[in-house]
């Protein structure tokens, strides 16, 4: 416990599935969070549930696709709490969208939201995290893009498969000012949105290609981003960690035992 105690976090995304799970754990860890979410209701329930457990958290509303919403975002952090110390970037949508009826518009969204938000997010901490003289960058990127494919998610694959780009490049820019920069690639993770968009056939289908036997929980992710938000973590940077129950190694379902 107290792993992140005296660390400010922003946590981008948070008021659902892996984005809430990260906040909630840390700060269990001690550290004070910022839950930042275009979802106004969920975010709050997400500050609301960390302070009725004991913890110190703040809902800002923040559209992390745009400039003027992350550096408001930024700014309300450190109006709240005085300092950025972590900032987990973690936002991202995954709408199914076959390749030959998929839009201009429905490219730029994902790829706006998923890829642009990392890097729009990073660029508006980053004074704050220098400031610190040390600091933790977090990206919650996937095995989709960069280790599998799934028809009807192109916009997605490509927006992880840039953001594991970025984190290479990223931590070797930010090393110089003690900031790490990793992330996590997550298999199938049974989230709100997974149940809800893909539902129980879906679901059903990849428990049976994954080794595990089973999905994700989002608790699985938030525990390997503390690891990386530690000390523990201090001299690994540019790296993702892979979670996800061992689906990337079958070379079929018929290596499944």
């Amino acid at each position: 416990m107290d792993r992140l105690k005296g660390k400010v976090a922003v946590v981008t995304g948070a008021g659902k599935g892996i984005g809430r799970a990260i906040a909630q754990v840390f700060a269990q860890e001690g550290a004070k969070v910022v839950v930042a979410d275009v979802d106004q209701e969920a975010g709050q329930k997400t500050a609301d549930a960390i302070q009725q457990q004991g913890g110190m958290a703040a809902f800002v509303d923040a559209d992390v696709s745009t400039t003027k919403g992350t550096e408001a975002m930024a700014r309300a952090t450190v109006d709240q709490y005085g300092q950025i110390d972590i900032l987990c970037a973690n936002a991202g949508i995954f709408p199914e969208t076959p390749l030959e009826e998929m839009t201009e518009d429905d490219w730029d969204r994902v790829l706006d939201i998923n890829l642009k938000g990392v890097f729009l997010s990073v660029k508006a901490c980053l004074p704050y995290l220098k400031e610190q003289e040390t600091g933790r960058v977090l990206v919650t990127s996937s095995i989709t893009g960069n280790r599998t494919g799934i028809s009807g998610l192109a916009h997605y694959a490509a927006s992880k498969g840039g953001i594991n780009g970025f984190i290479k490049t990223a931590a070797m820019e930010l090393a110089k000012y003690n900031i790490t920069v990793n992330g996590v690639e997550p298999g199938n993770i049974l989230t709100e949105g997974m149940d809800e968009q893909l539902g129980p056939d879906y679901i059903k289908a990849q428990e049976e290609v994954i080794p595990m036997g089973k999905l994700g929980e989002p608790e699985d992710i938030a525990y390997a981003m503390l690891f990386l938000a530690t000390e523990e973590a201090k001299y690994i940077t540019g790296q993702t960690i892979i979670v996800d129950g061992g689906q990337i190694l079958p070379e079929s379902k018929f290596a499944v035992s």
